[in-house]
């Protein structure tokens, strides 16, 4: 049996919490062989969010330090699973698509998933000023660090949980969701990313946009000029993943996982992320 923690950074979001849970396919998971767990990484919240979440049978770790970096940090840190899905705690993210994430992740040997919410289909679920600074955002991030994510705040994402142990991630905020996906790229680790679908939020929106937006961009360049700084000669194939070995199957050969559909799922969603070597 493979083992999974979904991991949800939270802060004050015990109206959504419900909602959130009732779209983790946990049963469903657990049948294709999986063993689940939940991790609520409670920001400070003074609803009763870590409440509502053990409630739900959810593990909760306290990270008093506000910050959404800081809430994953301590999340990831605390997980135990061979691999580790995440998504916010604001009805946004399809936490229900996640049997068809692993089967990607598995039948394409993946080590870190993105997801893309940037598709037309779900423009009405997201502000026009916030898509135009998606975009913008995912622009910069691919050509400061030859990427080929179209979506690099994205808060969905599916990876093997040794690759964290490699990532030099130190973002405190929202920044994070860019780092890690950078830090992946440029680590050489096997990349893809995948659409999904994208829900109007619940709650009170608690993103500032131009704040956010502007301390993103001042973190990219930080990023990329300590890892040029970082960066040595013997690692200057870091872009080959031809030399990394191909990671093991998560999943006895006897789950019934359809291939013709895992790679329906999957066409059209390589180009957007890295080819696979």
């Amino acid at each position: 049996m493979s083992s999974l923690s979904v991991v949800i950074p939270a802060l004050n979001e015990a109206e959504n919490l419900p909602g959130v849970f009732a779209t983790i396919p946990v049963e469903e998971l657990t049948s294709a062989g999986w063993g689940v767990e939940v991790i609520i990484a409670d920001n400070g919240s003074t609803d009763g969010t870590a409440e509502i979440a053990e409630s739900y049978g959810a593990r909760v770790v306290h990270q008093p330090l506000r910050g959404y970096g800081n809430a994953y940090k301590a999340g990831i840190a605390a997980a135990r699973g061979e691999v580790i899905a995440t998504g916010d705690a604001d009805c946004t993210y399809p936490f229900d698509d996640l049997p068809r994430l692993l089967s990607i992740v598995d039948e394409h040997q993946v080590e870190f998933l993105n997801t893309n919410r940037l598709g037309r289909e779900n423009r009405e679920a997201m502000k026009p000023s916030h898509t135009v600074a998606n975009h913008a955002l995912s622009l910069v991030s691919r050509k400061l660090f030859k990427s080929t994510m179209r979506d690099s705040q994205s808060g969905m994402w599916v990876f093997r949980r040794y690759i964290w142990e490699t990532l030099k991630v130190t973002s405190d905020g929202m920044g994070f969701s860019q780092e890690i996906k950078n830090a992946a790229v440029r680590e050489g680790f096997r990349c893809m990313e995948v659409p999904i679908e994208y829900r109007p939020r619940g709650g009170d929106v608690k993103l500032n946009a131009f704040s956010d937006g502007v301390s993103n961009v001042a973190q990219l360049f930080r990023h990329r000029l300590r890892d040029n700084a970082l960066r040595t000669d013997t690692r200057a194939q870091w872009h080959d993943r031809s030399t990394r070995p191909v990671p093991p199957p998560l999943m006895p050969a006897q789950r019934e996982v359809p291939r013709g559909a895992v790679d329906r799922a999957a066409q059209g969603t390589v180009r957007s992320g890295h080819s696979l070597a």
